[in-house]
């Protein structure tokens, strides 16, 4: 109605005019409206409000548990990490003690058995020389009985004597001469 009231008026419509019916109604309607939204909508708007400040305040105490719980669980790790570490260290420094351990034993006994090689060796040289040298005496002493066969089996003259006997005491210096 107001608004046919308007357009029957004989005055221009100015934007800046002042129309106390329409003001009264509208604080009217908009009392009535605030009035039915304080009975009906209020309510429930703060109950919404109220249910979804506690959902979000359950979930940052939630949130807190977990981020707690996060950093206990960090830390244990770090110390189960560490005490993983340290075992490994002494691990290795055990590892490292043995190998050494088994190294020296190992040249301790590669030294014994150089040593017991090098003995044994100059033994059987020793021998050997031993056999060379009864060899070369049996030799000289079948030399000197061939030497002397022959002198009985040849005429003998003193000048033939004489130069077989030289010949042999030669041969013979020259094999003593030699180093044994």
């Amino acid at each position: 109605m107001p608004v046919l009231r308007l357009l029957l008026q004989e005055e221009p419509f100015s934007p800046f005019s002042i129309n106390t019916g329409l003001i009264f109604w509208t604080v009217i309607v908009f009392g009535g409206l605030c009035l039915v939204l304080w009975r009906l909508g209020w309510p429930t708007l703060l109950k919404t409000v109220e249910d979804r400040e506690r959902r979000i305040q359950r979930q940052l105490d939630e949130a807190e548990r977990s981020r707690t719980e996060a950093a206990r669980l960090l830390e244990e790790h770090k110390r189960t990490i560490a005490g993983a570490k340290a075992e490994a260290q002494e691990m290795i420094a055990k590892a490292r003690a043995v190998a050494e351990k088994e190294r020296e034993t190992l040249l301790a006994k590669a030294r014994q058995e150089y040593d017991d090689l090098l003995v044994r060796a100059r033994k059987e040289i020793g021998a050997e020389q031993e056999k060379a040298i009864l060899a070369l005496r049996r030799e000289a002493v079948d030399l000197s009985i061939a030497a002397a066969s022959k002198l009985l089996q040849a005429k003998l003259d003193t000048d033939a004597n004489r130069r077989l006997v030289v010949e042999y005491l030669s041969s013979l210096e020259k094999e003593g001469a030699r180093p044994a």
